[in-house]
């Protein structure tokens, strides 16, 4: 079950208008928490605060009060094609975001909990091998990201703060997220595996990645935990279960060159496979509310209508 909440808290979130940042803040604000938001535009809010991570700038008296931080930040690896410069702003949008909060924790004192989103990306194409906390870094442009970005947080725990590495799977979403190109073809009828299909996908709802965030603030638990459902599934299950979901056939394949040609480098993290078990996390106490592929399909379906 999930751990009792100590509300009301004051959150600090970076990365609050991404698709997870945005159900959190609102998840935490509708139970009576107070979150503050990092912008790098000029707030319209109270609660905005402002912040530069590229130059290094960020508010110390923002940590002021505050309970717990989320670090969500980072640049959407599925949002362009992965250009020199484009793999250079997912490095440093993850290292300098996470670099700069993990050194105002540490002049801060060291007691503010960092609940750090990172992800699954760290375990590489790894085919139907089972994967836990435990397990090796693997190959590749963004193991060797997660790897860096994971490392930008020492200077927090090296000061004696709480650090949780949120290794984050495929998002389940009604509206969008890795989900965003592939639904409205699943709803008419004209979707498909991607690839051979039968590559893992460690998933998890929205809702229980929101769940599970606010769970890690929280429970006691440090270091690496993976928040991902406890039955990762080959891409043509899911894309079957979602299709059910919609009462509309899978049949339409999509092969693999066509999203090379699409994506180009990005593809492999879509044909790769991942299969990604969360022991910490239900060790720690946590249930989900969708922890079978049926029971995320049918949220999904519903969540989009």
């Amino acid at each position: 079950m999930d751990t009792p909440r100590r509300s009301p808290r004051t959150i600090l979130v970076a990365g609050s208008s991404g698709l997870i940042g945005t159900a959190l803040v609102d998840s935490l604000r509708a139970d009576g928490d107070t979150v503050r938001t990092l912008v790098r535009r000029p707030p319209r809010r109270s609660d905005e605060h402002r912040w530069d991570p590229a130059l290094g700038h960020l508010d110390p008296d923002v940590l002021a009060g505050v309970d717990a931080v989320v670090n969500l930040a980072g640049a959407g690896v599925g949002d362009h094609r992965w250009t020199s410069s484009y793999r250079r702003t997912i490095r440093t949008s993850r290292t300098s975001t996470t670099g700069l909060l993990a050194t105002a924790i540490r002049d801060h004192g060291g007691t503010i909990p960092l609940i750090q989103g990172t992800a699954i990306g760290y375990y590489g194409d790894r085919g139907d091998e089972v994967l836990t906390e435990s397990s090796s870094q693997g190959d590749g442009f963004l193991a060797e990201v997660v790897a860096d970005w994971e490392r930008a947080t020492a200077p927090a725990s090296d000061a004696g703060s709480r650090v949780v590495l949120a290794r984050t799977g495929i998002v389940l979403s009604g509206s969008g997220g890795a989900l965003g190109r592939l639904l409205p073809l699943l709803r008419l009828g004209v979707g498909g595996r991607l690839g051979g299909g039968t590559q893992f996908w460690s998933w998890i709802t929205l809702e229980d990645e929101v769940r599970a965030l606010r769970h890690l603030v929280d429970v006691d638990v440090a270091g690496v935990v993976n928040l991902t459902a406890p039955s990762p599934a080959r891409n043509s299950e899911i894309t079957q279960a979602l299709a059910h979901a919609f009462h509309r056939p899978a049949v339409v394949a999509v092969p693999g060159v066509a999203l090379k040609v699409a994506l180009g480098e990005f593809s492999t993290e879509i044909l790769g496979s991942q299969r990604v078990l969360p022991t910490v996390l239900e060790k720690s106490g946590f249930e989900f509310s969708h922890a079978t592929l049926d029971a995320a399909a049918g949220w999904v379906a519903g969540a989009s209508g």
